[in-house]
């Protein structure tokens, strides 16, 4: 089953996502609880008639909930998928995709038989084509609407179950920022109240797999919409930087020389709007982010906590990090002490937000 990419390995969710796929958004579907698209290459559900997987009953874990979310049925992220859909696309072989028409990552070709290598690179490596290249594609999926996916706007029960669809175009540069968001945010208890407890990307054992999947669906969006198949993303090896050197207009975006929070007049972003900035406005409304622009790309770095002096992480700092031998320790939550991911994930000090590490 790959209805959609995103999991999270939570206490009382099995795998939350946020990608909808279009052909899945209609009324019938929703009330049927079934997402079975055809594979174009055969016009079967699943490709079924090519042997690429069949419509199956979406299995859930049975394991017992934490009493980290002390409720029941009040949130769409619970079990996921079956408050939307309780029958899928599950693949075969190395096919994936909610419609199986997608190969694993790792492999490619027809068949999806074909191992492949791709190998990310250090930005600063990267020739002056290649990074031009590399802005392009992000500016052409910031403007392309995604043909594959849309974003729900309500939840639901917002929908009358399903009878009601509210959904929403979203581009897909966007899509990942609304599912960073989806994935992240309160739950909603009805009037005015939430339940702000509560996140399925962070903070608990599924952060490394849920953002390195995030990571791999972002890649391959951009290998598909420009038909670019060796395009990887490339990275900053921030270590021992005294500062975010990528900052400036050739890469990622200098400071405005008036308003150290906006981007320079002269970067390539500077146009860009954010969206999904207004958590408690979404909450207030007992309403979800529709995407919709929310004003200019906002950047501080380092400075999301003004008690504290800025610092980047130092070699020995990520030295330390790579030498905890447990991924995972305790209570798995911000308090774990000596716990890999939660020192990758900054918090150090009995869940106290500290500088991160590696």
């Amino acid at each position: 089953m790959f209805l959609a990419v995103l999991f999270c390995l939570c206490w009382s969710f099995q795998i939350s996502s946020g990608h909808f796929p279009r052909a899945c958004a209609t009324s019938r579907n929703l009330m049927a609880k079934e997402c079975c698209p055809p594979w174009t290459g055969d016009g079967s559900p699943c490709g079924q008639l090519s042997g690429r997987g069949s419509c199956q009953d979406v299995i859930l874990s049975n394991a017992p909930s934490g009493p980290q979310f002390p409720f029941k049925g009040v949130d769409d992220r619970e079990s996921w998928p079956s408050v939307f859909y309780n029958r899928t696309c599950q693949c075969s072989d190395n096919f994936m995709g909610f419609n199986c028409g997608n190969c694993k990552f790792g492999f490619g070709g027809p068949n999806c038989t074909e191992k492949r290598l791709l190998i990310r690179r250090n930005i600063y490596d990267l020739s002056v084509p290649e990074k031009n290249k590399f802005l392009a594609y992000l500016t052409l999926a910031k403007r392309t609407i995604s043909p594959a996916y849309v974003i729900p706007t309500g939840t639901y029960e917002q929908m009358n179950n399903g009878s009601t669809p509210m959904f929403s175009d979203i581009n897909i540069y966007d899509l990942f920022v609304w599912m960073h968001y989806y994935v992240s945010r309160d739950t909603l208890l009805g009037g005015s109240e939430v339940w702000r407890d509560i996140d399925f990307a962070h903070e608990a054992p599924g952060f490394l797999p849920w953002h390195r999947l995030f990571l791999l669906r972002w890649e391959r969006e951009i290998q598909e919409l420009t038909g670019d198949e060796n395009f990887t993303i490339p990275y900053w090896d921030w270590r021992d930087a005294e500062n975010c050197n990528i900052c400036t207009d050739e890469f990622l975006g200098g400071r405005h020389p008036e308003n150290p929070n906006l981007l320079s007049p002269a970067s390539f972003f500077s146009s860009w709007q954010i969206i999904c900035s207004r958590p408690e406005e979404y909450n207030s409304q007992q309403a979800l982010c529709d995407g919709t622009p929310e004003g200019p790309l906002l950047r501080n770095p380092g400075n999301h906590d003004q008690a504290k002096t800025p610092k980047l992480p130092s070699s020995a700092d990520v030295e330390f990090c790579l030498s905890l031998t447990q991924y995972e320790t305790g209570s798995m939550d911000r308090t774990a002490n000596f716990s890999f991911r939660n020192t990758l994930e900054v918090f150090l000090n009995n869940g106290s937000e500290d500088t991160v590490l590696c």
